[in-house]
């Protein structure tokens, strides 16, 4: 964002909402003491809006108090308010077009672990870009590799819950940039296929569309689902299924799915060609009617009435 001042051009600097109060990006900041921060003990969530209106805002602030409900923390707002907060920051860095991310710590506490001492939790929307990938990778394709990384099991830190602790995928997202590949995908305790670090993953086989469930540990990912649904509408058959690495490594094309990532086509896994290598024509269609439905103002909630 861009003003002039004279014969100059100065950059204005986003605005950052950080408990009820707006500051410019390189001031906003939470304390040193908030268990965000010393233990990530919070949860987040990742919204685009799009041409003006935040495409499922409202499914995305729900799964948002999902999580916040699983580890006990009682978000101090209504989701109605959360949602005009979110709306009101966006109107603030005068966006259209952007990448939102929705943070709730459980708070400032002390040293300890203890979350009862986190008197109230922090509360944090920045609306910027994100851009996940090289310009060619939804044309082309990415490279993955199946990660040693296992995702934790629904009974530990589960990953059905949106937390501010995203270590299991960071580690996994070091060894992709080590093996010298875009991205990394974990199998749960059983060695069924999870997801990716940071996206629900889809197989096509015989023509049919397949994705894990979500009691491998994966995330309930709100565009993964969009992408279900509109493959269905599409003729498609899509379900749930347990996926194994041989059908992995043998499927007829691979796609990651995610809000950051939309939907990004998988060309080869540790080092064996998915298909002929290049994005398949499901997945091509799939894309083509996402970036429709997206633009669909009855799909989101309007920022500027």
């Amino acid at each position: 964002m861009f003003f002039n001042l004279g014969d100059k051009v100065l950059e204005k600097e986003l605005q950052v909402y950080v408990d009820g109060a707006f500051y410019p990006k390189s001031q906003a900041k939470v304390s040193v003491f908030d268990h965000g921060l010393l233990y990530g003990d919070g949860v987040f969530e990742g919204i685009r809006a799009y041409n003006g209106s935040v495409f499922k805002l409202k499914e995305h602030i729900d799964r948002l108090y999902r999580s916040a409900h699983m580890i006990m923390l009682e978000i101090p707002v209504s989701k109605e308010e959360m949602i005009q907060t979110v709306l009101e920051t966006l109107r603030k860095n005068n966006l259209k077009d952007s990448y939102i991310r929705l943070v709730v710590t459980r708070g400032v506490g002390d040293l300890g672990l203890n979350p009862k001492k986190c008197a109230k939790p922090t509360i944090i929307v920045i609306t910027d870009t994100i851009a996940l990938h090289k310009g060619e990778a939804k044309e082309k394709g990415v490279t993955a590799m199946i990660s040693w990384v296992k995702r934790d099991p629904v009974d530990a830190t589960s990953h059905e819950i949106k937390s501010l602790n995203y270590l299991n995928s960071i580690l996994a997202k070091i060894e992709a940039n080590i093996s010298g590949v875009d991205e990394a995908i974990c199998l749960d305790k059983n060695g069924f296929v999870c997801e990716g670090v940071a996206e629900n993953i889809f197989i096509v086989r015989n023509g049919r569309i397949f994705t894990p469930p979500s009691y491998t540990g994966a995330l309930p990912g709100i565009t993964a689902e969009e992408i279900a649904k509109l493959a269905r509408k599409l003729g498609y058959e899509a379900k749930d299924k347990n996926i194994t690495p041989y059908e992995l490594f043998n499927a007829e094309e691979v796609f990651f799915t995610g809000t950051a990532a939309e939907i990004v086509p998988v060309r080869e896994i540790n080092k064996r060609t998915i298909s002929n290598g290049k994005p398949g024509p499901i997945t091509k269609r799939l894309m083509e009617e996402f970036a429709k439905l997206v633009r669909d103002q009855s799909q989101g909630v309007p920022i500027y009435d």
